[in-house]
């Protein structure tokens, strides 16, 4: 089962209230590449009227699922998954490039991506300049490198091979952590810090090692076999916790959203698995959602000294648009930092995806120049976001920029406000 590409796209009424907001079409205003543009020639495509062709492939290839759209749109249209559905039908008529298979290949497979993450700690410095004050890197001049850009290091052990399996902090309660690939091996801190904090809570923290890629980066770029094995491991193995946790925490907006609401729009042609996708929704959260629902981690942050540094939030578009998570860490945050928000904490920071990233990257350069700048513009210490893609997006912004703002995920910063003074 498909998709019915003409229903929705005979349900715009063209009014034009997604325009403004689209993120493609801020950066290359052409009606084609618009959610209505969009919509218009899916809706031809599945009639039959118009080819799945390297012009048609270039324009379905070039919207950022973002959310936008979706979020003004009075009908609710679901542009983003029509065209991560037609995504699957370019990958099949054109292929997958070979470096994307490469990529896909280690994050379904986790033994050979730690075998990688190894080695490419090694040898990273031999194709990058590592930044120390970033602890990033910038492309050295390859000759098959043609833009200049910041991109995060690799760490010499991920999170998730640093600590046991299962960590006692006195049992006040049980979580999982789904800790992300960007996390478990760039950004570590992450999850050390998310560790620190169910330490002082008391919490117990189950690191549920087997876990694998949430499939993301696969969903958006089309390879839907990558998409249907890691979805139905990471089930069953979300599946076998049921019982034994209070939840399952995740400290990234992307995979979040991936396993609590794109799992049950992926098996939407496959009624079990959409049924067990579903079950499972209710064990998922944000790592901010569930510490600031769920526990009384605020009060504890209320009776620390506050920091004397400010802090402008962007808004992930999977935590604030899928699935409505922007107030709880702001007001954990504001508990020991100044909250200072910047012109449109919403507005998309332009990472996009794989092919966004690759073949498309000066639309994504485009788009995070705008975000940049308001960072800048916020005239803050910091800049935080629960999103691993936005964090690597906006500091290669930044960096292009000269916006001397630090970037980290509001788990480290309340990891620090909940330190001791010394």
């Amino acid at each position: 089962m498909q998709f019915n590409y003409t229903k929705i796209s005979d349900a715009c009424i063209k009014c034009g209230k997604c325009i403004p907001t689209c993120t493609i079409h801020q950066v290359n205003p052409d009606e084609t590449t618009s959610p209505r543009g969009f919509l218009e020639l899916l809706g031809a495509y599945q009639a039959g009227h118009l080819e799945l062709d390297k012009n048609a492939k270039d324009i379905f290839e070039s919207c950022f699922l973002c959310t936008n759209c979706v979020d003004a749109c009075p009908n609710d249209l679901p542009v983003d998954m029509i065209i991560e559905q037609v995504r699957d039908d370019i990958a099949k008529k054109f292929g997958i490039a070979w470096y994307k298979r490469l990529v896909f290949f280690f994050l379904r497979n986790r033994k050979f991506m730690d075998i990688a993450a190894k080695f490419g700690f090694v040898f990273q410095s031999c194709g990058f300049k590592i930044d120390p004050a970033r602890s990033s890197m910038s492309l050295r001049n390859i000759p098959l490198v043609k833009m200049r850009r910041l991109i995060p290091s690799l760490k010499q052990k991920t999170f998730l091979n640093t600590y046991p399996e299962v960590i006692r902090n006195g049992g006040k309660g049980k979580v999982g952590i789904f800790i992300g690939c960007l996390a478990n091996y760039m950004y570590t801190d992450i999850g050390k810090s998310l560790l620190e904090i169910l330490k002082v809570l008391q919490i117990d923290a189950y690191l549920i090692k087997q876990q694998r890629c949430c499939g993301a980066p696969m969903y958006f770029t089309g390879d839907f076999a990558s998409v249907d094995a890691l979805a139905k491991f990471n089930i069953e193995y979300i599946e076998s916790f049921k019982n034994e946790l209070d939840a399952i925490i995740i400290p990234e907006a992307t995979c979040s959203a991936m396993i609590k609401e794109d799992y049950v729009h992926f098996f939407h042609d496959q009624p079990t698995w959409q049924a067990r996708a579903e079950a499972i929704k209710p064990l998922i959260y944000m790592a901010t959602e569930y510490l600031e629902k769920k526990t009384d981690l605020a009060s504890v942050l209320a009776k620390k000294e506050k920091k004397p540094f400010s802090i402008t939030y962007h808004d992930p578009c999977h935590a604030r648009k899928m699935q409505g998570i922007f107030q709880e860490p702001r007001h954990l945050l504001a508990q020991n930092y100044v909250m200072k928000e910047m012109s449109d904490p919403n507005r998309c920071c332009g990472f996009g995806g794989v092919t966004m990233q690759s073949e498309k990257y000066h639309f994504a350069k485009a788009a995070g120049m705008p975000k940049a700048a308001m960072i800048r513009d916020a005239k803050t210490d910091f800049v935080s976001a629960e999103c691993s893609a936005c964090r690597m997006q906006l500091s290669d912004a930044m960096y292009h920029q000269s916006v001397d703002v630090i970037f980290k995920n509001p788990i480290e910063l309340i990891a620090e406000a909940l330190k001791e003074e010394e």
